[in-house]
């Protein structure tokens, strides 16, 4: 396998497979963010600010959309993929301790929010092919319906929507 300077990298042989997703698991650990954290579509769900609570957030989300909302697997992807960005771009940027994630559904609409007390707005940056950062707001603008940023008396919620198909 050759790496980034071509230069050939040699390949593990050790006894330990590499884990595999299972959406058993997935849903499990999903499940347990909810028990641990709270529905974010009743209140919203504080979580620190860190990297690693992208991951609870986007278990959120999984088990929200898919299990939840039984929305597609496609769309439950597209969501999953947004709400990494937003909270990204809230543990990145706004220096804040904790942060909200918020998750509506109403006719043919889903609605996903991250508060943060910082009243800096986001920019949405124009992308070239080869840029390794800042993609964040343009796949949001990409892939959703519509999204936006409301100022708070103290911070903002930056949020998306999508539609959906109501059956």
């Amino acid at each position: 396998m050759a790496g980034l300077d071509g230069i050939e990298q040699p390949r593990g042989h050790s006894r330990v497979t590499a884990a595999r997703w299972s959406p058993a698991v997935e849903d499990e650990q999903a499940l347990k963010a909810l028990e641990l954290f709270g529905n974010p579509t009743e209140a919203e769900v504080p979580l620190p600010s860190r990297p690693e609570s992208a991951a609870t957030a986007r278990r959120l989300t999984q088990v929200v959309v898919l299990r939840q909302w039984g929305l597609t697997p496609k769309m439950t992807e597209d969501a999953v993929l947004l709400v990494s960005e937003l909270v990204g771009n809230a543990v990145r940027h706004t220096g804040a301790r904790t942060f909200g994630l918020r998750m509506r559904r109403r006719r043919g609409w889903l609605r996903i929010e991250v508060r943060d007390p910082s009243r800096g707005l986001p920019c949405l940056m124009p992308v070239q092919d080869m840029d390794i950062s800042g993609r964040g707001l343009f796949l949001v603008d990409k892939l959703s319906d519509r999204w936006g940023v409301d100022l708070l008396p103290r911070g903002k919620t930056t949020w998306f929507e999508m539609r959906v198909a109501d059956r």
